[in-house]
């Protein structure tokens, strides 16, 4: 599958750029998202998790994980660092960093942060048994969210006035949000209005997520599957 296969004035001839993922992954996603804000062409592979590519063993042999953004033969991997690649490497559309060592210090934070909390705890409300690690996770996840929407505000967008790479680190978790509020008894708009506000406006106003994201049911089917495989429900 190739994605935005036009002549883009972004792409010249030699370069070469293959995105291998899995459709669900928000870490997949943010490559996705990127690329699109860049208006790059790429090829896009589909990986089986459980039965991964000789080709994704090779360019990721440490961690086996997707995303690994392919460019002119040469692997990048880990979700953030592929984003900052693309924003480095295409120069000539908007900048998805800001402009200052400050406010780069501020989004690679808050990235990690992401990654480090609202990631594991919604993975544990997702595929642990109700109980005290799964009341714990949840407490944190909320409590996350509810700092990342302080940091927010009133802003336009995480970052401010304009689309970047901290929106592109969260925004990518936003189809898994309708499986979190069921299995772990939540109401994300209700205890984060700003960030859900957030969320509508990036979907409506920035074609590079409204193209990527997944329908929220999709998600939730794939993690009713993936509780069934792992006997947490009948």
């Amino acid at each position: 599958m190739r994605i935005n296969i036009s002549n883009s004035p972004t792409m010249t001839k030699e370069e070469n750029v293959i995105l291998l993922d899995f459709w669900a992954s928000m870490f997949g996603m943010r490559a996705r998202i990127a690329l699109a804000e860049k208006d790059v062409s790429y090829e896009y592979r589909e990986e089986n998790l459980r039965n991964k590519s000789e080709l994704l063993l090779e360019m990721n042999p440490i961690h086996k994980k997707i995303p690994v953004l392919i460019h002119n033969g040469k692997p990048i991997c880990e979700s953030s660092i592929i984003v900052e690649y693309i924003d480095e490497v295409w120069k000539d559309k908007a900048p998805l960093f800001p402009s200052d060592a400050y406010g780069k210090a501020c989004a690679r934070f808050w990235a990690d942060f992401i990654d480090k909390k609202v990631y594991p705890n919604g993975r544990k409300m997702l595929f642990t048994k109700e109980g005290e690690e799964h009341d714990a996770a949840r407490s944190e996840f909320i409590d996350s969210l509810k700092l990342i929407e302080g940091e927010l505000g009133n802003k336009a967008y995480l970052g401010g006035e304009s689309f970047g790479y901290l929106d592109v680190s969260l925004i990518p978790f936003y189809p898994w949000f309708h499986a979190y509020e069921i299995y772990g008894k939540l109401n994300i708009e209700q205890d984060c209005p700003k960030l859900i506000a957030w969320v509508k406006r990036c979907i409506q106003k920035k074609e590079s997520v409204s193209s990527v994201l997944p329908e929220s049911l999709k998600v939730l089917e794939f993690v009713q599957q993936a509780r069934k495989r792992l006997g947490l429900d009948e």
